[in-house]
């Protein structure tokens, strides 16, 4: 994506449309856009860099929470080979998956795949030596001397984590910092912060059933030049499983998708401040399916209006 395109998301408003729907869109709207190759995954730039990152990554919730040696762990290994074949980098853990963030390290090191990585991770505690204990936790366990990606979760003791975090992105410790939420009663909070402090990124809820992001914190990260990751693009699963049983509607190959999963992923990805989505998964079949969500057309806010009552879950 040029900068002309950046400068489009950083002048980013939202539309209402049929059934309640919502969505980001450019000045002026968005057309459909091609992708970079055929074959490979569109990617969009972090605002305070220009680097360009892939719009598909994968959630480790759950999925990597799985013990060595496990019938699910033997499949971890395709997952991250399924997400870099298909031109995908970032991969998002936290301390509070489990076992996500070890296997994470660990497959990527037996792999040796970690430099096709961009690692995430969080941290989620409070108090300035126990957050350090934590990430350096963190950094053991994901096998990395420089994590991509830290991430103050759920804004636990954010003042307390960032001050550490900025000193470490200035040792090259970490490369971005940002801070994620997932849940609307804390939208207020995060809309302060991101008005307060210089962020790189903000990872947050967003989906077709949960859209408030949408109303005024994915126009703010636009506006203050914040990368945006989307948690939960299937709204948690729910909508997803409601969707599941409905036939696929034949405008759904005019996007490239075919199936639920990766409409709901395209209407994520419509948002122009949205960076990149990480649907969660520990299944090689679905993050190919995922993946291919970021390849081919991303429609414009008219395209969902046209289409909205086809989504009405």
């Amino acid at each position: 994506m040029g900068a002309a395109t950046h400068e489009g998301v950083t002048r980013a408003r939202f539309l209402r449309f049929g059934a309640g729907l919502s969505i980001c869109t450019a000045l002026p709207p968005l057309a459909f856009s091609q992708p970079r190759t055929e074959t490979k995954m569109n990617t969009r730039p972090i605002p305070s860099t220009h680097e360009l990152l892939p719009v598909i990554g994968c959630g480790t919730w759950i999925g990597f929470d799985v013990a060595p040696g496990s019938a699910e762990y033997q499949r971890l290994p395709g997952v991250l080979d399924a997400l870099f074949a298909a031109g995908g980098k970032l991969i998002d853990s936290s301390p509070m998956y489990g076992r996500a963030e070890a296997a994470t390290g660990d497959l990527l090191a037996a792999s040796k795949q970690r430099e096709r990585a961009f690692l995430a991770t969080k941290v989620w505690t409070s108090g300035r030596e126990a957050g350090i204990a934590q990430m350096e936790q963190s950094f053991q366990r994901l096998r990395a001397e420089r994590i991509d990606l830290m991430q103050v979760h759920n804004l636990v003791d954010w003042r307390t984590h960032l001050k550490t975090l900025r000193g470490w992105q200035d040792q090259g410790r970490v490369r971005y910092i940002g801070i994620t939420h997932y849940t609307s009663s804390a939208y207020a909070e995060v809309e302060a912060v991101l008005r307060a402090e210089k962020l790189d990124f903000l990872q947050i809820n967003y989906s077709l059933d949960a859209r408030e992001a949408g109303q005024r914190l994915l126009p703010l990260a636009a506006e203050r030049g914040v990368a945006v990751i989307v948690n939960l693009p299937f709204g948690g699963g729910g909508l997803l499983r409601r969707l599941r049983d409905k036939p696929l509607p034949g405008w759904a190959a005019e996007i490239g998708c075919t199936n639920w999963a990766q409409v709901l992923l395209k209407f994520v990805l419509s948002a122009p401040a949205v960076t990149c989505t990480i649907p969660g998964t520990g299944s090689p079949e679905h993050m190919t399916d995922n993946a291919a969500a970021g390849t081919g057309p991303m429609p414009d806010a008219a395209f969902w209006q046209r289409h909205a009552a086809s989504l009405a879950a």
